[in-house]
């Protein structure tokens, strides 16, 4: 194992300019290429890039005429959509500095971000986000401009932009250099209290260049497209968004995701980002489709001959009887999985979580590789990823180019490069703990780098399980394992200062519909009323096993309580960015945890 990795950098940090750059370059060398594709009454209408320019400078226009100055802070709490883009890049022509809010932020996240921030305006998508808003006007003076974009503030902004010259404009956005900060973007909050993260337009100028020209087959590729669903609030669609103005790829948004499915198949991309949990969602209502059709062993034969063929890839390729049966399950099944997600599908960005080896090889082996990487707020997305050149499926993969890594003594992942945070807002003590004086950002994850500079995360430094028997456990990998099962939504190892491990899951509401109709149970009943019902008791002890075969017996789950009800963002345990508050459950979820060991 290697104890440090460095690639060198493929475009140099900028020395000049901002990332309004890039939406000029695009409307100067292409105006009329398509950058995006807007959804208007279920019918896709492109946009070029001379017209997005001129989108942007009529609302940068609109921000100034309302008093907006350079440097000042402009807050935005909407889904992803078409209006989040274009605040975004307008916000920057104008000289300022936006900030992320998720529009399912509670109003006391928007206070402390509105607070910390000292944001002086507010950009909302909608009449519920005002309403989130209107709790807590009162006690946040400083934000004296509040528009809504269901209520037509774009338009409004346009209208009040007209008497504002080039010459102002042009002034506001010369105020911008490299060093000045883009985006102030909050942690989701899963550790305490939420920390901003200042991100200059250098940080995210640096990733943007290195990560297009490092995975060219993705955003270069004639044709290239996507459809963002993730949250743009969130770094890593952020750095999505930006990369696809950057290589001039047609970018579409999808608000909603219970519309995911036909927007997929009516806009057909060439590439998408996820989370790991959407892709094990794709795999599981497909198996679950086959299981009530009763072609689940059909399915699963198909499943198991794709990781196989992916497997194959990588140690000297399938034989031949191996390729004969992955083109038979082409044709009845992988073909079907790829029109699901629109048809064109090739490559998918993986990250937020560990996606896991046998996902990975499945997709790859139906033919859409999912290239996992690693990254925090705190590194302007990601760190680290796999890239078509570079393969290694259950990595996280190579250091992108331009960064590097190194583990510590004590296992933590340290991250450098130019694309890492310059601090957090307001946080000296924070950043100092952080960020060492040579550059180095503590990740605050446990991890290892391979002979050939891949890495692999084994786990959250904080997260780390010490049993009473003093065995140190990762929960990670467990939790990854068990969450691949169709029927399991979340899970929780526990066990720290316990004599074993043992474990809390949920189950998925989408599939216990269709378990229950395979197992015959009322089609009324509940999970609670089921919890302890000894057919899913079963199921469940089967992805127990499965996830105790990656440790040893010493990390094995010994026990698990199937819980009453699923843990969501509503619910408060799971981040807009569906990590899972851990402290939160713990203590909603004390007395089953006491149960457990029999407290």
């Amino acid at each position: 194992m290697l104890k440090e990795f460095s690639v060198p950098a493929i475009v140099a940090a900028p020395t000049t300019g901002s990332l309004t750059d890039h939406i000029i370059e695009n409307a100067s060398t292409d105006p009329g290429r398509a950058v995006l594709s807007i959804n208007r009454g279920g019918a896709w209408v492109s946009m070029t890039a001379a017209d997005f320019l001129g989108e942007v400078k009529a609302v940068a226009r609109g921000l100034i005429a309302n008093g907006i100055e350079p440097g000042q802070r402009i807050a935005i709490m909407s889904r992803t959509r078409y209006e989040w883009t274009l605040l975004d890049y307008a916000t920057w022509y104008a000289g300022a500095i936006s900030v992320p809010i998720y529009e399912t932020s509670s109003a006391e996240q928007v206070h402390w971000i509105c607070s910390d921030s000292n944001a002086v305006a507010i950009v909302m998508e909608s009449a519920k986000n005002k309403a989130v808003f209107a709790e807590v006007t009162a006690e946040l003076p400083e934000v004296t401009r509040a528009w809504v974009i269901d209520e037509g503030c774009v338009e409004s902004l346009k209208a009040a932009g007209h008497e504002v010259s080039d010459e102002v404009l042009e002034s506001h956005r010369a105020s911008v250099t490299p060093q000045t900060l883009a985006t102030i973007i909050y942690t989701s909050g899963t550790t305490g209290r939420p920390k901003g993260c200042m991100l200059t337009h250098r940080n995210f100028m640096f990733e943007v260049d290195n990560v297009v020209q490092g995975l060219k087959e993705v955003f270069l590729a004639p044709g290239s497209s996507t459809l963002l669903f993730l949250p743009i609030a969130h770094v890593f669609g952020r750095v999505i968004q930006l990369g696809c103005m950057r290589a001039k790829v047609r970018l579409a948004h999808s608000p909603d995701i219970s519309n995911l499915l036909g927007d997929l198949q009516s806009f057909q991309p060439t590439f998408l980002l996820a989370v790991p949990r959407v892709f094990e969602k794709v795999f599981n209502s497909a198996q679950q489709k086959a299981n009530a059709d009763g072609k689940g062993n059909i399915f699963n034969t198909a499943a198991q001959v794709a990781i196989d063929y992916s497997q194959a890839l990588d140690d000297g390729g399938p034989g031949l009887g191996l390729k004969l049966k992955h083109g038979l399950f082409d044709r009845l099944v992988y073909k079907k999985l790829r029109h699901a997600m629109g048809g064109e599908l090739r490559w998918a960005v993986s990250g937020g979580a560990p996606l896991g080896a046998r996902l990975g090889h499945f997709f790859r082996g139906i033919g859409v590789t999912i290239l996992e990487g690693y990254g925090l707020t705190e590194t302007s997305a990601a760190s680290t990823v796999n890239r078509p050149a570079a393969i290694s499926i259950g990595t996280v993969g190579q250091p992108f180019p331009g960064s590097s890594v190194k583990v510590a003594d004590d296992g933590e992942l340290l991250l450098a490069g130019e694309h890492i945070f310059q601090g957090y807002w307001n946080n000296p003590t924070a950043t100092a703990e952080a960020i060492e004086p040579d550059g180095w950002f503590h990740s605050g994850d446990i991890g290892e780098i391979d002979d050939r500079g891949f890495v692999r995360i084994t786990g959250r430094k904080k997260e780390l399980i010490v049993t009473a028997g003093g065995k140190n456990v990762a929960p990670a990998v467990l939790e990854d394992r068990i969450r691949a099962n169709w029927l399991v939504s979340q899970c929780m190892v526990v066990g720290d200062n316990r004599p074993f491990i043992a474990a809390l899951i949920t189950i998925d509401p989408e599939s216990f519909a269709a378990w229950k109709k395979q197992a015959g149970k009322p089609d009324a009943a509940t999970v609670a009323d089921l919890a302890t019902d000894a057919d899913l008791v079963a199921v469940i002890q089967q992805a127990v096993d499965q996830g105790n075969k990656a440790v040893s017996n010493a990390e094995a789950i010994k026990k698990f309580t199937i819980m009453g009800s699923d843990w969501t963002e509503e619910g408060g345990q799971m981040t807009p960015s569906l990590k899972l508050k851990r402290n939160v459950v713990m203590k909603e979820c004390e007395a089953d945890i006491a149960a457990l060991y029999g407290d």
